[in-house]
């Protein structure tokens, strides 16, 4: 099989729009499911997907993928064209489903470079026996004609109502393409390609389009211009290249009296009033447009390479070090610099503006990856025959896109874990008196540099004794039973082979997922807690930092070593006594704050620095808390607070040291290197 084209940006394009449309398509088929019909937008929309779909693939030479988007491509066709009645939408929404589903996962293998081998002839033969089942209720008597179309690849289905009279009509076309769409001579090629199966005697301008990285610029001062022979009617010409992706104006004329030489002709003279078509889909316009005059209206969103955006990001943090190297350069102490002092705050907060609004372009909503779970509601719900509702709350809550990467796997263990362990079977709901449907929640808000996302169930909670005795059978408590809070015992579940089902199932059982949620919110600085009532439901809150790129830290030293602890993890500060220090028998020291007992984490004896600064009263206590979990870090002193730029720690540290505690690091005002603590890392650490 032609494994498609090599040219990477051309690749990297149609990898994302693609996936683009079918998260669009998939999101569209749910919503239909749930309200038990395909509206006429629907119908639209899902037709233009796979026509985009059909239209790109068939370029890149993808042959399975067209194939399947064209079959698709033709049933809409048909709803969109008869409007049949009584149609089963449950079936079709599981067809489209398990379309979406066959090209996710032809379009990974497009992104692993393997070749694209999936066989999409049983699923085109479903939807062909479909297409014939509901025209078979219309007592339609085109069957045979519609199979061989649906077979046919590639091929474009125009409207049969108005037959074709024989006569070949000239058609000139004139279009114009959103700007910031990008890649304009591949959409042009793409129309091309399409064109030329339903026309004769087909030119453009410019010509050498696929090649001639010159023709982009061409296109977009003044638009991409086709002339051809046809037996269409102007409106049947006029919607099929308005189905395109992208286009923002089209002009569409006959072509009388015109040559068809090597290169484009345009028609002289003007063509006749009613043979003119025009389409704007920013604004409408009382003239044609030529030449570099288009007046559509401006566009406001461009994409861009997510890789620009980390590096602009590193330059920014860049900015941030050398900001705080000049200012803070100890050469300077002593020394009278009013003015160099105004000057730079004045840069502090240009820098911080910068920085603002560079964070702000990496943010994006959640809505994508909550939408994402209505899927796997769905397919679970009909799985384990639950009848399953999901509602999704401040789904336009915004975060870093480096964190949603890394919150999609602990988020769909989460939904998963709620609809499996969580939500009941009817027959046990309705006897509990709670409604048949179980309902699961998502939610995000913003809670100052976090984000909290909830998920939220009213299924049976979680059995505490159950839970308990699991634990022990797999050795994994750390202390009695009798000194365990609630919060503590639902937390085993997060542990690596924790399970409560006795049976393996295609969806839990081995004991892998939930203490996957931790690693990878450790990962990024975040964490997660839950709470349960047995009968009542279950909430579990992740918590995220809204980036990880630049943070407020307090900066602290342990003998000749600097950390740095981000600001809003410090509960407070203070100097201790030696008189509050309690050391618990056969545990750690431990010192009295306001009649609480905290545990004391020495950072010397933690991170094996020497230091002369042993005794309590000559250092500084930074009480630290996450998620309910306090504790009081031991250090020499305080060395002032500073945004600081995390970096990674260099991969050999990692591979070859398993140290605990740590986030990353990041460069100092004075050139020095602090190592940044993960506080959440540190609060478990058994002591």
């Amino acid at each position: 099989m032609d494994n498609g084209f090599s040219n990477q940006t051309i690749l990297d394009t149609f990898i994302y729009e693609t996936a683009q449309n079918i998260e669009q398509l998939e999101e569209i088929i749910l919503t239909s499911e749930k309200a038990s019909c395909f509206a006429p937008d629907a119908v639209n929309e899902i037709f233009r997907i796979m026509h985009t779909i059909k239209g790109s693939s068939a370029m890149m030479r993808y042959s399975n993928i067209a194939s399947i988007s064209h079959a698709t491509e033709d049933l809409f066709y048909y709803i969109r064209e008869e409007r049949p009645e009584n149609m089963d939408c449950s079936l079709l929404s599981d067809l489209i489903l398990e379309c979406v589903d066959f090209i996710k996962l032809e379009l990974e293998k497009v992104k692993n470079e393997d070749i694209l081998d999936g066989e999409p002839s049983n699923l085109i033969e479903k939807i062909r026996s479909f297409l014939i089942s509901i025209k078979k209720e219309r007592n339609c008597s085109v069957i045979s004609e519609m199979k061989e179309q649906t077979l046919h690849k590639g091929q474009y289905t125009l409207s049969r109502k108005d037959t074709e009279t024989g006569e070949l009509k000239a058609y000139e076309a004139v279009i114009y393409f959103e700007e910031g769409c990008e890649m304009e001579n591949i959409r042009a090629y793409t129309i091309i390609y399409n064109l030329k199966k339903i026309s004769e005697d087909c030119f453009c301008f410019p010509e050498d389009i696929t090649e001639d990285n010159g023709s982009v610029n061409i296109i977009q001062k003044q638009g991409f211009k086709i002339i051809f022979k046809c037996g269409k009617s102007m409106r049947e010409m006029y919607d099929f290249l308005n189905s395109f992706a992208f286009i923002r104006d089209l002009e569409l004329t006959e072509a009388s009296g015109c040559q068809f030489p090597g290169q484009i002709c345009m028609s002289e003279g003007k063509a006749p009033e009613e043979a003119f078509v025009k389409m704007s889909g920013l604004q409408a316009s009382d003239h044609a447009v030529h030449g570099s005059e288009s007046k559509g209206s401006h566009q406001s969103i461009i994409s861009v390479d997510v890789q620009k955006l980390d590096k602009l990001m590193d330059l920014m943090g860049e900015m941030v070090i050398s900001e705080a190297m000049v200012t803070q350069n100890p050469e300077l102490e002593g020394m009278s610099l009013s003015s160099f002092y105004k000057a730079a705050r004045q840069l502090r907060k240009i820098t911080s503006e910068m920085q603002d609004m560079v964070m702000s372009i990496r943010m994006v909503p959640l809505s994508a990856t909550f939408h994402k779970m209505q899927r796997i509601v769905r397919d679970m719900g009909r799985s384990l025959d639950k009848e399953v509702e999901l509602m999704l709350i401040g789904e336009e809550t915004e975060v870093d896109k480096n964190i949603i990467e890394h919150i999609s796997d602990p988020l769909m263990h989460l939904v998963r874990n709620a609809v499996d362990h969580g939500i009941e079977s009817y027959e046990s709901r309705i006897s509990n008196g709670k409604s048949k449907a179980g309902k699961v929640a998502l939610e995000a808000k913003n809670a100052g540099s976090d984000v909290l996302v909830i998920v939220k169930d009213d299924g049976k909670g979680l059995n505490k004794e159950k839970i308990l005795q699991k634990a022990k059978e797999h050795g994994l408590l750390s202390k009695p039973e009798n000194e365990m809070t609630d919060r503590e015992i639902f937390n085993l579940i997060f542990l690596p082979g924790f399970s409560t089902n006795d049976k393996v199932t295609e969806f839990s059982g081995r004991g892998v997922g939930m203490d996957v949620v931790v690693k990878n919110l450790e990962a990024v600085g975040g964490s997660v807690s839950i709470e349960s009532e047995e009968g009542a439901g279950t909430v579990t809150t992740m918590k995220i930092p809204l980036t990880l790129a630049i943070i407020d830290g307090m900066n602290i030293r342990v003998g000749n070593a600097k950390y740095t602890l981000p600001t809003t993890s410090i509960q407070e500060t203070f100097q201790p006594k030696s008189r509050n220090i309690v050391e618990a028998p056969g545990r750690n020291e431990m010192i009295m704050v306001r009649g609480e007992c905290y545990p004391i984490l020495r950072l010397h004896k933690m991170y094996s620095v020497k230091t002369d600064i042993t005794d309590f009263e000559k250092g500084i206590m930074l009480m630290v808390e996450q998620d309910g979990k306090c504790m009081c870090l031991f250090a020499d002193e305080l060395l002032g607070q500073q945004q600081v730029v995390v970096k990674a720690l260099p991969s050999y540290i990692k591979d070859t040291r398993n140290i605990k505690g740590l986030a990353g690091c990041t460069l100092l005002g004075d050139g020095s290197i602090s190592l940044i603590l993960n506080i959440g890392g540190l609060l478990n650490i058994k002591i």
